[in-house]
């Protein structure tokens, strides 16, 4: 039986904060094989992305609020034990889809354990640390959903959407890490947000964020689908005016860059990113 603490520590809602680019990357998928998307889908969201947020709290072992968590648990090896689990099951089941994808999704896992294990730690570089993010939970996943959701798996996967799905994660990360620099300098680990600053984290996060609509104007309007791009820009309204109220209240105080603000830009972003790419989805698909 799982305890309250490995199920807290799984961060199962975390998996709603990246699942635009599952949706992003299916959208630009011509022929879809059904079976293959709900399977994708659900060995990302429900398996290997959990496994990740358990096995990185297993190694961090937060005292303070942390991805969602506002007073995490202590983990046991209980936690340890199930992220493997889950990450075993995902590999297994990935071998019904194709090599790539198996292969693929083994350089997410070694490549999320890297940036999480105290013999490495890749987390503790803040620009290492920045890159291994965006990489594998952008264009990597971009690319995993694309062709393993495909009906041929086909290997042609636009370029400019694997850098889309990756500025859009790069537009975002430094602003979760906005309220932990405490934290995290006690644990060792220099975040690029702390790097930035307050105020540089969003101005920061600003300019990527512009780069990635930019390449996303690219990818959509070569495509002919102008029209869609035009339409999911409505969905970023309410994030941008959140994200400007908000840099205006830190740059008064820097108190309010806090766990509270932060998730409500998590979600907000991610309610709207979702509604925006499952839109562009059924544009396409209609």
């Amino acid at each position: 039986m799982l305890l309250k603490s490995t199920v807290q520590l799984l961060r199962l809602h975390f998996s709603f904060f990246l699942m635009p680019v599952y949706w992003f990357a299916l959208s630009q998928t011509v022929h879809i094989n059904i079976q293959h998307a709900i399977l994708v889908f659900i060995i990302l969201h429900l398996l290997v992305y959990p496994a990740s947020n358990g096995y990185n709290s297993f190694m961090d072992r937060d005292t303070e609020s942390v991805g969602g968590i506002r007073n995490p648990m202590q983990p046991t090896k209980q936690l340890f034990f199930v992220s493997i689990a889950l990450d075993l099951v995902a590999l297994v089941l990935s071998l019904f889809i194709s090599y790539w994808f198996f292969f693929g999704l083994l350089a997410y896992i070694i490549a999320s354990r890297a940036y999480s294990y105290r013999g490495i730690r890749l987390k503790q570089y803040p620009l290492l640390g920045y890159l291994t993010v965006i990489l594998f939970q952008g264009a990597v996943t971009f690319f995993l959903v694309m062709h393993g959701s495909s009906e041929n798996k086909t290997l042609n996967i636009p370029v400019m959407g694997m850098i889309a799905a990756s500025l859009l994660i790069g537009g975002f990360y430094p602003l979760t890490q906005i309220y932990q620099h405490k934290q995290d300098k006690e644990d060792g680990v220099t975040t690029l947000s702390y790097r930035l600053g307050y105020e540089g984290t969003f101005i920061f996060t600003a300019i990527v964020y512009f780069f990635a609509v930019t390449s996303l104007a690219i990818l959509l309007i070569s495509g002919l689908q102008q029209t869609a791009f035009f339409i999911i820009q409505i969905f970023f309204i309410p994030v941008l005016v959140y994200f400007f109220w908000w840099f205006m209240q830190v740059r008064k105080n820097h108190e309010a860059a806090n766990f509270t603000n932060t998730m409500r830009m998590n979600v907000l972003a991610s309610m709207c990113t979702n509604a925006a790419f499952i839109t562009l989805f059924l544009i396409e698909k209609s």
